[in-house]
């Protein structure tokens, strides 16, 4: 675990921060929050999601689905709008280092403040939040393609990508602001506090991570997801919270994983274990659900083609955005050994997507016109089932249900004839004994 992951984990805790925005003078209207990653030190260039900032938005959130808006300067916000940025203890500073015989831990100081000599707070404590400014707001283009594709059209009345679940009380208005904002992050410039701050960190100038290529990590490679949940909610215990999975799979820069991620770690950095702390994407959208139920993956949008419209928006925009355009971390090249656009294991291309009326699920081909399922995705009284074949063929083949197990049965087993045979399925070789416990 630590050999595998250890580098990764200082990387990804390295350029984790949280980002707050509120309205000048008016604390009583609240702040937004939510997670992101430091691109670049002094200056400190900061990539978060975009959906803190419709509040703001002069146009309204509309702007953000307006036909060919890849980007947004900074001043499409309103005067009012205030942001900071909160990063995680400097480890090579003084302040930094864990104390002789303590562990290298803050106190959570959200927990309320204590009297006595327990009340100071131990190991590493936070930096404060550092003001920043807005330079754009940007989109992948590529990502709201794909996600137009596969999420709109009929489909979109079964998927559903608040950060909230379905019974709670959300207004139309601000699920649709939420869905404009997908897709789209916004890009910092962090100011510094002094320039003893400045000095301190001299030696950290430049790219802060390295960038994956898009298509170079594949599917199955093991991923580490780095976000504050709920944002800036007590940052002491929330802030760069670590969370594994791998990447489950990809269609262009819309990329799927089970890494775990809660609301608040919007924007968050999701990187790889090899190469060691290669940033390969931002988290999109933490949760979904599908009629209503649950769906335990995360969206992420890739970095690499999220960087490259971010040097081509700040190239645009006014002089001077060049030398920011060229602090922005460069894409690794692949000397790892991974062929880029690994379409992964060829027994993956034997799972599909099963669909019964609103019922889906998963299956295996097993022969090319034999799908095995679950009984309850695919009940035996079921008319005709829709079997969809994994990219890049995208086939959608109509079957029957020619075997289902009773209900009464331990075993949840059905098996659906295919109409036509599947395109290009790689299929399994069935084992003929297993050895107990593994």
């Amino acid at each position: 675990m630590a050999r595998q992951w250890g580098p990764s984990m200082r990387a990804a805790e390295r350029a984790g921060c949280v980002v707050s925005a509120s309205r000048a003078g008016q604390p009583e209207a609240g702040s937004w929050s939510c997670s992101g990653v430091i691109l670049s030190r002094c200056p400190d260039l900061v990539l978060c999601h975009g959906g803190i900032f419709t509040p703001f938005l002069r146009a309204g959130s509309g702007a953000l689905s307006a036909a060919g808006a890849a980007f947004l300067p900074g001043d499409s916000c309103g005067d009012d709008l205030r942001l900071h940025v909160q990063r995680g203890p400097a480890a090579s500073s003084p302040s930094g280092r864990a104390e002789r015989g303590r562990p290298g831990l803050c106190t959570p100081q959200c927990a309320g403040p204590e009297s006595g000599p327990q009340g100071r707070p131990r190991g590493r404590p936070l930096r404060p939040p550092r003001p920043a400014e807005l330079l754009l707001l940007l989109s992948c283009p590529a990502f709201r393609a794909h996600f137009a594709r596969l999420f709109g059209g009929e489909a979109a009345e079964q998927w559903r990508f608040a950060s909230a679940a379905p019974e709670d009380e959300v207004t139309e208005d601000e699920e649709e602001d939420q869905l404009r904002a997908l897709g789209w992050f916004a890009l910092l410039r962090v100011r510094p506090d002094s320039e003893e701050e400045e000095e301190e960190e001299e030696g950290e100038r430049g790219p802060a991570v390295a960038v994956a290529p898009l298509g170079a990590v594949p599917k199955g490679a093991p991923l580490l997801a780095c976000g504050s949940p709920f944002g800036a909610f007590c940052p002491d215990i929330f802030l760069n919270t670590l969370s594994r999975g791998v990447l489950s799979n990809a269609a262009g820069p819309l990329l799927l994983t089970d890494a775990r991620c809660l609301p608040g770690t919007e924007g968050g950095g999701v990187f790889a274990a090899r190469p060691a702390g290669a940033l390969v994407a931002l988290v999109a959208a933490p949760l979904c659900w599908k009629a209503r139920e649950w769906v335990g993956l995360t969206l992420l949008c890739a970095a690499a083609p999220l960087l490259r419209a971010a040097r081509a928006a700040l190239g645009s925009l006014c002089p001077g955005t060049d030398a920011l355009a060229a602090l922005l971390p460069q894409e690794l090249s692949a000397p790892w050994g991974l062929t880029l656009r690994d379409p992964g294991p060829p027994w993956a291309a034997a799972a599909v997507l099963v669909e019964c009326g609103t019922v889906w699920g998963s299956g295996v081909a097993v022969a090319p016109r034999l799908v095995v399922t679950c009984r309850h995705v695919a009940p035996r009284e079921a008319a005709r089932v829709l079997v969809r074949v994994t990219p890049p063929k995208s086939a959608a083949i109509w079957g029957q249900v020619v075997f289902a197990t009773q209900e009464t049965s331990p075993y949840d087993i059905a098996v659906v004839s295919l109409e036509e045979d599947l395109p290009d399925v790689s299929l399994p070789v069935p084992a003929e004994h297993f050895h107990e416990g593994k």
